[in-house]
């Protein structure tokens, strides 16, 4: 089964949205860097989550590059 965000990202692609795909990765970042500032739970599998999708995100800004 797809990643939810794999059907975003693909969409934006379709689009040829690059503005939008770097404003998804700027903000999953963001998420990323509040997510390990947490203290008082354990946040490995949400952070575990945004990084599989920064990488969904980064693989297809790297392959709209190339184009």
């Amino acid at each position: 089964m797809s990643l939810p965000i794999e059907l975003i990202v693909d969409g934006y692609v379709k689009l040829n949205d690059r503005i939008a795909l770097e404003n998804l990765l700027a903000h999953r970042r963001e998420l990323l860097q509040q997510m390990n500032r947490v203290t008082g739970v354990d946040p490995k599998q949400a952070v575990a989550q945004v990084i599989r999708e920064i990488t969904v995100i980064e693989r297809a800004l790297a392959a709209r590059a190339k184009e």
